[in-house]
C-alpha cells in the first residue's frame, strides 16, 4: 500500500511542479509587485498602491460595471438554465435534440459567435431590420451605452446550454418514486417543487452560480473585441483598466486590481456558501 502511495506521489510530481511555477510564484510574486513602487529599486511601499488604486476613478468604473454586469449575468443564466431544464426533463423522449442544440453555442469558438453577433446586431441586420418594420427607430447597439444589450445577451446565448445540462443532469437523479409517493399522498406542483426539486438540486444550483459568475467575470474578451480598449463608460470593466495598464507597463496597478478583486470576489463566494449552507438546512 506504501508502495502505490509512492507511485502515485511521483505521477503527481510533474503536474504539482507546473502548478508551482506558473501559478504559485507567480502569485507571491504578483503580492510582492503590489507593494512596491515600481521603480528600478522596486522598494517597499506597504498599502500604497492599494489606497492609490481605490481612489482612481476609472479603476471604480470598471470594477463597478464587472460587478453589475456579473449580477444581471450570472443570475439570469441560473434562472433560465433551471426553467429550460425542467421543461427538458418533462419530454425525455424528445429532449436530446434540444439538449445537443442548446450546447453548440457553448462548444463554438468565441472569434465566430462574435462576428454572428456584430452581423446580427449591426444598424443594417435583423434587429434592427425587425424594429423598421414595426414602425420603431433603429438603435446603435453597437455603439454607447445600448452595447450591454448586445453582451448580456451573447454571454446568455453562449453559457445557457452548459448550465442547463448540470442542472438535467441533477434532475434526472432525483429517484422518480419520491414524486410518485408525493403524489399519492396528495401532494401538488409546488409542493413537490419545495419539498423534493429544490433540495435535492441545491448543490447543483450552487455550482451553475458559482461557475457562471466566474465566466462573467471574463466577460471581457467579447467586451474588448467589439468595443475595443476603451469601450463606452457602461461596459468599461476592470478587466479593460488591468489590459490598459499591463499595456502601458504599470505592473503595479495591475496586480493591486487583481488582488483587490480577488478579496471581493471571494467575499462574494463565501456569502453564497453561506446562502447555500443555511439554505439545505431550512428545506431539509
Amino acid at each position: 500500500m506504501f508502495t502505490k502511495k509512492k507511485s502515485v506521489l511521483l505521477f503527481l510530481l510533474p503536474g504539482c511542479m507546473g502548478l508551482m511555477v506558473f501559478y504559485v510564484v507567480p502569485f507571491f510574486g504578483g503580492v510582492w509587485y503590489s507593494v512596491t513602487d515600481g521603480t528600478y529599486k522596486n522598494s517597499f511601499v506597504g498599502l500604497q498602491n492599494y489606497l492609490a488604486i481605490w481612489k482612481n476613478q476609472m479603476f471604480l468604473l470598471g470594477l463597478k460595471n464587472t460587478l453589475v454586469l456579473s449580477l444581471i449575468c450570472a443570475p439570469t443564466v441560473w434562472l433560465l438554465s433551471f426553467v429550460a431544464a425542467s421543461l427538458l426533463a418533462r419530454i425525455k423522449p424528445a429532449g436530446a435534440l434540444f439538449r445537443n442544440s442548446i450546447l453548440l453555442p457553448y462548444l463554438m469558438p468565441s472569434s465566430a459567435m462574435l462576428l454572428i453577433w456584430l452581423v446580427i446586431f449591426d444598424y443594417g441586420g435583423p434587429i434592427n431590420r425587425a424594429i423598421a418594420g414595426m414602425g420603431l427607430e433603429r438603435v446603435l447597439w453597437l455603439e454607447g451605452g445600448a452595447l450591454r444589450v448586445p453582451i448580456i445577451l451573447l454571454f446568455i446565448w453562449k453559457n445557457l446550454g452548459f448550465a442547463v445540462i448540470i442542472f438535467l443532469s441533477a434532475l434526472q437523479a432525483i429517484p422518480e418514486p419520491l414524486y410518485e409517493f408525493a403524489r399519492l399522498e396528495g401532494a401538488g406542483f409546488w409542493k413537490q417543487t419545495f419539498s423534493i426539486t429544490l433540495p435535492m438540486v441545491v448543490p447543483s444550483a450552487f455550482l451553475v452560480i458559482i461557475l457562471e459568475w466566474i465566466n462573467a467575470f471574463k466577460i471581457f474578451k467579447e467586451v474588448y473585441f467589439i468595443g475595443g480598449a476603451y469601450p463606452d463608460e457602461s461596459v468599461y470593466t476592470l478587466q479593460n483598466y488591468m489590459n490598459n495598464m499591463f499595456s502601458k507597463l504599470n505592473y503595479q496597478n495591475v496586480t493591486t486590481a487583481a488582488y483587490s478583486f480577488a478579496l471581493i470576489v471571494f467575499a462574494l463566494f463565501g456569502a453564497l456558501f453561506l446562502t447555500q449552507r443555511r439554505l439545505m438546512k431550512t428545506l431539509t
